[in-house]
């Protein structure tokens, strides 16, 4: 099994711990360079970079440069969308939001980005979800169409603290989008506090005897884009998962990269997503080793 490039999302140092004082985009990108990483992954809430201040060619390829003078590649986009929650708003208001957010991939040459329902896991009567449901399929489509004229892949990342958190859930949605260009992103993390704890999931839990590895199974020929974390099986903030250093957690990498193997040695991108991790600056250093060895192990 091949290397693939491995990214940090720049999130870690702007989320969680670091919120009330977030490191900046140029002390980020200095961080993940001199930590050995290929790229990183573009964290779109404020201060990183926003559609709304990057909103000119020119900006944008103006930050493009600084990247690529970082010797940094780019493995994907994700947007604040917040105020634009598919099931809920209007579908033009969604729709919108996306081709902002395309624009900025456009001209920083950005092929992948990154959606979520938003919206937490509630408990809603038959008719109530099958609607919902539809219009974040038909909404979901549309974008996927959008993407696709941009260049750009859609994928969506599930987690225990959003709606559509259970794996029959989640292998639906992708099925009712039923576009080419729409993927599941799938987060190790997210996908053993899911399969595995069936956490926050409404209504009777759904947990998978094989567990993470059953659960990408489930998705096979439906992952678009990967990262990589442990969980320690507890949420943060009792909202979602709890994104533990590698090797500190509950995660067999080896076996589950290694039955992964067929459906990511092709995604050119491995993430390491350390969201909401208060000792990133330290462990993310030592996240490329780690998955180095298990790739390795995998040969």
């Amino acid at each position: 099994m091949n290397r693939p490039k491995f990214s940090i999302g720049s999130w870690a140092f702007s989320f969680g711990p670091f919120e009330s004082d977030p490191w900046s985009f140029e002390k980020f990108m200095k961080y993940a360079a001199d930590a050995g990483y290929d790229g990183i992954e573009i964290n779109g809430f404020h201060p990183h970079p926003h559609p709304d201040v990057y909103d000119t060619k020119e900006k944008c390829l103006e930050l493009k440069k600084v990247i690529e003078d970082h010797g940094l590649g780019i493995s994907g986009y994700a947007p604040d969308f917040r105020e634009v929650p598919a099931p809920e708003v209007p579908m033009s208001d969604h729709l919108d939001a996306i081709e902002k957010a395309l624009d900025f991939c456009y001209d920083m040459e950005i092929d992948t980005l990154r959606v979520d329902t938003i919206s937490p896991p509630e408990e809603f009567d038959d008719d109530e979800y099958k609607m919902r449901f539809e219009k974040l399929a038909t909404t979901w489509h549309q974008a996927a169409d959008l993407c696709d004229l941009s260049g750009v892949n859609l994928v969506w990342e599930f987690e225990p603290g959003f709606w559509l958190n259970k794996p029959s859930e989640v292998l639906s949605i992708v099925e009712a989008v039923d576009h080419e260009n729409f993927k599941v992103l799938f987060d190790t993390s997210h996908a053993y506090m899911c399969s595995v704890l069936g956490a926050r999931q409404v209504g009777k839990k759904e947990i998978l005897k094989g567990g993470v590895v059953e659960f990408a199974q489930m998705l096979k020929g439906h992952i678009g884009h990967f990262h990589l974390i442990d969980s320690d099986g507890t949420l943060h903030d009792e909202e979602t998962s709890t994104h533990a250093p590698f090797g500190t957690g509950h995660i067999d990498f080896v076996e589950v990269v290694s039955a992964m193997k067929d459906e990511v040695e092709n995604i050119p991108w491995w993430c390491f997503d350390f969201c909401f991790c208060p000792t990133t600056e330290e462990d993310a250093k030592k996240a490329i080793p780690f998955l180095e060895d298990v790739i390795k192990k995998i040969k």
